[in-house]
Order: C-alpha cells, then structure tokens, then sequence
C-alpha cells in the first residue's frame, strides 16, 4: 500500500503549466502573470489634487502656520477647476483656486487646502489655517515611475493588480490560463439528474459535484457526464478529451466488472495504475498519463463522497501546481475536538467536521461529522454541512474528546 504523500509526489510530478495567453485584465483575476509588465507613463500622469479644496501657494498661507492659531487670510477665487479638466491654468500670486479631487493642479500652486480649514467662499475665501508646500497634492509619477514593474511574473493577479493593470493603461496581460479539466463518470446504474431513477438506479451525482470542486479550485471544467462503458466508444470519448484537456477525471471506474473494462481500454492510450492508497475513505484509486501529451487522469471511486475526498487530496493540489500556486495544499490549523474520532489503522483519515473558534480563547475547536464510533463514513449530507476535513494520522486509531487534531479548511461556505 502506497503513503498518501508518495502518491502526491507522482502526481505533482505530472503538474505542467499551460502556455501562456493574453487575455483582458477583466477575465486575469485569480491567474498568474506571465510577463513583467513594465509602466511607460508615470503614474499619475501630473499633478493633481488628493482632496476637495483650494489649490494655493503655500507661501501665501504659511504665515498662519499649520495649527490653528485664530488668524486669517482672504485670497481671491480664480475660478473653479473639475477632474477631468483639460485646459491648462495658472494661478497668481496670493491666489485660490477650488479643486476637486483629482483634478490637475495650476501652475504655481504647489498646496490644496481642504474645506474644513476656510470657510468655502466662493468668489473669495477665508483660510483659518496654513499648509506646508506638497500638502494635499500628488505629485507625477508618485505611483509609479516609467520603467517600474507593475505587475512581476509570477504574481497571482489580484483585485489590486487588476487595478494596476488598469492604471497602467493595459487592457490585456498575458497569463498561465486555467487548466482544463474534463470530468466524467461510468456505472450502468446512473441516470442523469434530468431523469426519473428506475429499480436499481441512482442519480449521477459524482459528474456534478467533481465538476463543482473542481471550479472551487480553479479549473475551467467540462461536465461530459455519464459515458458508455462500450470500449469502441470508450476509448474515442476518453482520447477526444485527453486531446482538448489538461486533467481529466473519470468516476467510477475503480471497482467491478465494469471499472476492469474501463482500465483495460484506458491502458491502450497511455499509463494508468490503479492502487491502494494508505488513506480513507477513498484508497482504491487510479493515476497515470495518457494521450500523447502525458495527460494526467484520475479514476475515482464511485461513492460521492470517497470520489470528493480523493480530489481534494490528490485532484486539487494538482490544479492548484498548474495554476502557479506556489502552496497548493489547503491551510491546516490545529483544532481541539469535541466528541470522539475512530479512523482505520494504517490510513490516513480524511474526515468530515465542523471547524469553529473559542470567542474567548481564540482557539480553533472541530466537531466530528463522521468517523465518530460506529458512524458511516458514507453519507454525502454530512459533507454539505462541513467545512473542513479533520486530518488522522494512519497510527491513530481512536482520538478522544479534547485531543488535538490537524484540520484542514474547506472552501469558505456563505
């Protein structure tokens, strides 16, 4: 039997960045960068006022000082300017002009007084108090330079980079694209949700909730559902989307008659082993690389939850590696239980829980969901409601109220 952390290692060893695209920075959120992206303005582009008030010269006003000492100075309003304007001005001396903020600064002006420091006269003004020369101003190219790095490669594309880009003036940056991953599912006795189940049948849940873990971790997905077990139409359906696809995911076909036809005709596309895995659930599990790119595929159990717990361990990590995540595993805190854990011995345990946090102590405390004694390790509801994974080591057979345990967050639910 294989350690969960070397069937990991084989598979990270398949992980393959796609080739980089140039896409609009609207679509980049979430995607690594592929170039330096290099300013040619600087940023802003000129002087421009950082607040709602009068540009002046700071000479005029400083013999107020910079606190308020109950003086006073009137100054003229030379007019108003907007952001956006335009037409360039000037500004005399012992002079005032109202601003918006980011509007261009006159000529001359080197200080915005806010509002509250006059009393927002009109025609003219009355200064209660004085600023210092770059008050309230920012200056062309305090952003950005020409020549600075915007965005570097290899940096995830954020909310904030997003707006560089924008800021920047690039409309496109070029990328590592989300990998493709095609999932699809085999077993005589699924019927597709649209369907009324006869004796016997069940509804294909795995195609739908593979394909949702598998946007979660960042993947563009493509549902191809229920396939045909008949080897002809196998094989041409399994090597059409090994050819269009980075990952591909087949559930179901890990056990019975009908998962050893399977593996037999995947076997004629490429490699494909299918192994105990010291984990539960889920340890009988498939991986190899197929087509002529060496396409990493996946054969899960077909157990919904077994098949969700094997992508989160093995599946995940790996899209996460093809989108440039530097850390692909899930974040793992420590978490002190509140009722009693059996795992299977020699295993590693992925177990469902609820993770919450002391108000008072701060510390991380994880209810069980499954693998409580006597409990199935089955049950798809009990998944929907957690939102971590409790973490047992493969010596550990029992842990008791109030021990500690690794814990591992799922997505963020709400």
């Amino acid at each position: 039997m294989r350690s969960v952390e070397e069937q990991q290692a084989r598979v990270a060893a398949a992980a393959v960045a796609s080739r980089p695209v140039r896409v609009a920075i609207a679509e980049s959120q979430g995607l690594m960068c592929a170039e330096e992206v290099v300013t040619e303005r600087p940023m802003p582009g000129f002087d421009q006022a950082a607040i709602d008030g009068y540009a002046v010269r700071s000479v005029d006003v400083l013999a107020l000082g910079d606190g308020d000492d109950g003086g006073e100075i009137s100054l003229p309003v030379m007019g108003s300017i907007e952001a956006g304007a335009r037409t360039p001005s000037r500004l005399q001396p012992r002079q005032a002009a109202r601003v918006q903020t980011g509007a261009p600064m006159p000529t001359l002006a080197d200080a915005v007084l806010p509002l509250r420091w006059t009393d927002g006269g009109q025609n003219r003004v009355r200064v209660m108090r004085g600023v210092r020369s770059g008050a309230y101003v920012r200056r062309t190219g305090d952003d950005v330079q020409p020549g600075d790095v915007a965005v570097r490669a290899g940096t995830i594309i954020g909310a904030a980079q997003v707006g560089l880009l924008a800021a920047v003036g690039r409309d496109r940056v070029l990328v590592h694209p989300r990998p493709r991953l095609s999932v699809m599912c085999v077993g005589g006795e699924l019927v597709d949700v649209s369907r009324t189940p006869g004796t016997g049948q069940v509804y294909d849940v795995n195609s739908y909730a593979l394909a949702a873990a598998g946007r979660d971790a960042g993947a563009e997905v493509n549902r191809v559902g229920i396939i045909s077990t008949d080897p002809r139409e196998l094989r041409e359906t399994v090597e059409g989307q090994v050819n269009r696809n980075e990952i591909v995911v087949i559930a179901g076909a890990v056990g019975g008659a009908a998962a050893e036809s399977v593996r037999t005709v995947l076997a004629e596309l490429g490699e494909m082993e299918v192994t105990r895995i010291a984990m539960h659930p889920g340890s009988v599990q498939g991986f190899g690389q197929l087509g002529r790119d060496r396409v990493p595929v996946f054969l899960l159990p077909a157990n919904p939850v077994s098949a969700l717990v094997v992508f989160e361990v093995m599946v995940r990590p790996l899209i996460r590696l093809s989108l440039g995540k530097r850390q692909p595993m899930r974040r793992v805190v420590q978490a002190r239980t509140l009722s009693p854990i059996s795992s299977v011995a020699g295993r590693t345990g992925y177990l469902r829980g609820q993770l919450m946090r002391d108000q008072d102590t701060g510390e991380y405390l994880v209810q069980a969901l499954g693998g409580a004694p006597g409990a199935s390790n089955h049950l798809l509801a009990t998944l929907a409601e957690a939102n971590c994974l409790v973490v047992i080591p493969g010596d550990v057979e029992e842990v008791r109220t109030g021990e500690t345990v690794d814990v591992a967050f799922l997505a963020q639910r709400g």
